[in-house]
Parts: structure tokens; sequence; C-alpha cells
């Protein structure tokens, strides 16, 4: 099977941002064997993005909120990062400059924070906000794939240290996301590369497919958002999971298959993740503060949602 051994790091063949985000995952790749019921499948796999999908909301957001909730913001950090997402989950990708500006300000809230003190809060804000947030279709549709052999990796604009931990907890293969700088063991708040978003993912899995020697035509993806649509586009089985009204209409035109796994009223919180969506979770992120900085939330919810 291709590996990456002796390859520069963030370097695969076609090179690119993307690429950067597929290779920096090439540690995971192998950390979760494929299910021993059944000989391995070695040119099928599937792709699950994360928020929404596999999981109810965002992922980042849970983890600003755990942070927030053990003083790890302060006011303007949280007002910025909190504004910064949304503006961007609203807008979409917007202008090459408004992209820069999100580039840029993503992960700007753990500059200067210790990597390994980061993931191993990441594994505790993991049990305290995400565990419980699991669509359990989803991941019933992640075994499925386990069980015939596959592999299956997360596909995410969430950071990779944090993707990784979500995809090890649930027993997948390994997670590409969106690699944040670090030096000397310390995150710089800068990215290393794009953001993994919308075509970004499909020249991610493009780049995984040919050095694990995956036959995309084999493979099968999943997500929530019409964002996704790219990466969608380049599998054999495309299946749109609890989708938002675009991917729904898409995947009606395209004859995709439509798993929703949201019912009453959560449905419908949930089903507009461009603009509701966006506020609740910001929203959340806001709730965390307030567990410590209970003023500066206040100015903060009133100026986001007031």
């Amino acid at each position: 099977m291709p590996g990456v051994e002796g390859a520069p790091d963030g370097e695969l063949a076609g090179g690119g941002p993307a690429a950067a985000a597929a290779s920096a995952d090439a540690p995971d790749i192998h950390r979760v064997p494929p299910s021993t019921r059944v000989p391995p499948d070695l040119t099928a796999a599937a792709f699950f993005d994360v928020d929404n999908t596999m999981m109810m909301g965002a992922s980042i957001f849970h983890f600003a909120r755990g942070l927030a909730a053990r003083n790890f913001f302060s006011g303007s950090d949280l007002r910025g990062f909190v504004w910064q997402q949304l503006k961007f989950r609203l807008g979409g990708e917007g202008s090459p400059d408004d992209v820069r500006a999100h580039r840029e300000q993503a992960l700007s809230f753990v500059a200067g924070q210790s990597v390994s003190e980061l993931v191993a809060l990441g594994e505790e804000i993991y049990d305290e906000l995400m565990a419980d947030r699991i669509w359990e279709g989803t991941r019933a549709l992640a075994q499925m794939h386990l069980d015939a052999g596959q592999r299956v990796w997360l596909v995410t604009a969430t950071p990779l240290e944090l993707a990784r931990i979500i995809a090890r907890r649930l027993g997948l293969t390994g997670a590409l996301g969106t690699v944040a700088e670090s030096e000397d063991g310390v995150f710089t708040g800068r990215l290393v590369g794009e953001l993994l978003h919308g075509p970004a993912k499909a020249h991610a899995v493009r780049a995984l497919a040919a050095r694990e020697g995956l036959d995309l035509r084999r493979c099968a993806a999943y997500s929530d958002s019409v964002n996704d649509a790219p990466m969608l586009s380049v599998v054999g089985t495309a299946v749109a999971v609890n989708p938002d009204s675009d991917l729904r209409a898409m995947a009606r035109r395209r004859g995709w298959e439509i798993r929703d796994f949201r019912s009453g009223r959560k449905a419908a919180k949930i089903g507009v993740p461009s603009v509701l969506g966006a506020g609740a979770v910001a929203g959340a992120v806001v709730a965390g503060a307030a567990y410590r900085r209970r003023s500066t939330a206040s100015r903060l919810a009133e100026r986001l949602v007031g």
C-alpha cells in the first residue's frame, strides 16, 4: 500500500494546500485497522464531513465553548473569534480578501498555547460536550463501511488535532483537517495552507486516494452542506446527511441518497445550518464564556444576537 515515508512534510503528488492537509494526517492513517470480520477492501473508503453530519452543531464551537469555560479567552479574543466564524458561516467564502481575513483569524484563539495541552483539553472537551452530540445514524453508516473492511476518514475544516481526536474516539481510520502551524510545540495561530473547506476537501480526498490506491468510483462521501458538493461529486456514492435546503435540492436533482436523522423541533433548528445553525452555535460559545465571564458574555451576546 502506498505510504508517505521519506516524503517532505506537507508534500504529496500534486502538491498544494489540500495535499498538505492530507499529508499531515499520515501518522493516523493506519491507527485503527479495518474490521477483522471480513478481508480488507483496499480500494474503497468512505469520507465523512463532521459538523452537522457526524456531530450535531460545529465541533470547533464546542471546543471553543469548553476552552471558554476554562478561562482560556479574554472578552476581546472570544468576540473576535465568534464574529469571524459567524461572518464566514453566514456569508460563505466571500471575496478573496474576506477568505484571507478569515484564514488569518481562524485559529488566532489558540495562538501561544501549548499543542500538547490543547490536545489533552480536547480529549476532555470531547467527553464533556461532543460525545453526546454524535448522530447515531451517521455513526452507524461509518460502521457499515468499517464492517465491510473499508477505511473511513473524517474530512473537515476543523483543526486537524481536534479532528483526529473525534476520529479516534469513533474508531475511524483517521482524519483530514485544517492544519494549524506550531513552533517548538506552541501554536502560532496561523494556518499551514488553506482552510479545508469547499473545493479544498475534494483536492484533499483526491490526494489521499492517489496515495492510498483508492478507486474513487468505489468510494462514498457524506455531508450536510452544499459547500461540500465538490467532495461529494468526486466519489461514486454521494449521500446527503441532514442536508441543508440547497444540498437537498441538489441531491434530488442528481439522484443522491438522502439520510435525515433529525426529527421534530430539532430538525427545524438544525435544518438551516447556514444561518440559524451558525447563530445557535455562536450563542453556545457565548454561553460557555458566561460561565466564567458573565459581564463580557452579556455584552457579546447583545452585539451578536441582540
